[in-house]
């Protein structure tokens, strides 16, 4: 048994996409699914901020992507917005304050539809977030995880709407969060009456030293037949990424402030 780090990549098929949007653009994009079996469901990520630092590669997605196809049998689709550069390459566009993007929540939802993957779940993040809950409320999505939301740009009609679907969603919360805490969160999620909110004491906005446990709560909602906590070690092939090459990508992986 070999242990599981932050930077240990376990074995998937993964396959790196161009995802095109509606108004003519090109996304870089992976999609990672289980080595020798067919997902159970699918996560969608929408990453961070990209003027502070936001992408596919951010820790959390790309722990997602290197573990859960093999620790809990899901395929993880993630991307980078328009204008936003990783290691992976850079999308085509320009950052366009959570407007535009829309486009391109919508180009990754109808791929995952039109390749039939199973059970899609939206997983935002930070200002991936607000995109999950302006624009993917859509039919082919069985419910929303939000990580760290701000609730800055989402407006009441938005939160109506996920109000109506009924569709599950649920929003982790650090404690010690820049932006929303989850006292506040409680109020401002009670206008989705199926919302749950969870405080996570000692977390903050980037979850550094928390990825296991947001992990784990991922997969309790999406997959839950598979037992938690996820192992911590491995037995079989293990490769490693280069975390070095994040360093100067993005300082969600790294830091617990934003970069100004």
């Amino acid at each position: 048994m070999t242990l599981i780090r932050a930077n240990s990549i376990l074995p998937a098929r993964r396959e790196a996409l161009r995802l095109e949007t509606a108004d003519g653009l090109g996304l870089v994009a992976e999609l990672a699914r289980p080595a020798d079996r067919e997902p159970v469901a699918t996560l969608v990520c929408l990453h961070p901020l990209p003027t502070h630092g936001g992408m596919m590669d951010s820790h959390i997605f790309r722990k997602a992507a290197w573990r859960l196809p093999a620790l809990a049998d899901l395929a993880v689709l993630r991307f980078n917005t328009r204008g936003t550069s990783s290691v992976q390459g850079t999308s085509d566009g320009a950052f366009d304050n959570g407007e535009g993007e829309r486009f391109d929540v919508a180009a990754a939802l109808e791929y995952a539809e039109f390749h039939e993957l199973p059970n899609i779940w939206l997983l935002g993040w930070s200002f991936g977030t607000e995109l999950t809950l302006k624009y993917g409320c859509d039919p082919s999505v069985e419910g929303a995880i939000l990580l760290s939301p701000p609730l800055r740009t989402a407006e009441p009609a938005d939160l109506a709407v996920w109000a109506e679907s009924g569709r599950p969603l649920t929003a982790l919360v650090p404690e010690h969060d820049d932006y929303l805490q989850p006292p506040e969160a409680e109020k401002r999620f009670a206008a989705i009456p199926q919302a749950e909110v969870v405080g996570v004491p000692g977390a903050k906005h980037l979850w550094v030293g928390h990825a296991e446990l947001v992990l784990d709560e991922i997969v309790r909602r999406v997959n839950p037949a598979v037992a938690l906590p996820l192992p911590g070690e491995w037995d079989g092939e293990m490769t490693y990424g280069d975390a070095s090459a994040y360093a100067d990508r993005t300082v969600a992986a790294f830091a617990d402030v934003p970069r100004p």
